[in-house]
């Protein structure tokens, strides 16, 4: 049997505002409606739901693995945009990128304190 990724939820206190972010760091479509969730599409049929929510939300970590050239427009839109980044998910390092395994990632925050990555190699290196 083959098990494959297709959709998550990320929860939202403005699911418009929020996968309009996610769509445009990423340098994705624009979001669709589905029911009530606006719904971004990403590689091989997966998609990134994303939904309201009253309340608190506890933020979630969501990682991409993305091409050098996507990389690069991400880091432009992320720098433009004014965003603190970081090279690590501890925070430590901010306003850098890492080079792990040979591959660059960046760690940003999004609405709602969701932490979101962009790698372009995945962790432990090319298989």
């Amino acid at each position: 049997m083959t098990v494959a990724f297709n959709h998550t939820i990320v929860w939202s206190s403005d699911r418009a505002a929020a996968a309009a972010f996610f769509a445009d760091i990423y340098g994705l479509p624009a979001p669709q409606d589905l029911y009530h969730f606006k719904v971004v599409k990403v590689a091989h049929g997966v998609s990134i739901d994303f939904a309201d929510r009253e309340g608190p939300i506890s933020p979630q970590h969501y990682a991409f693995l993305v091409s050098d050239e996507e990389f690069d427009g991400i880091m432009a839109r992320i720098e433009g945009r004014g965003l603190t980044f970081w090279a690590d998910p501890a925070r430590k390092r901010p306003g850098e990128i890492n080079r792990n395994d040979g591959g660059r990632g960046v760690y940003f925050e999004g609405p709602d304190g969701h932490f979101y990555e962009a790698l372009t190699v995945p962790y432990g290196g090319e298989s």
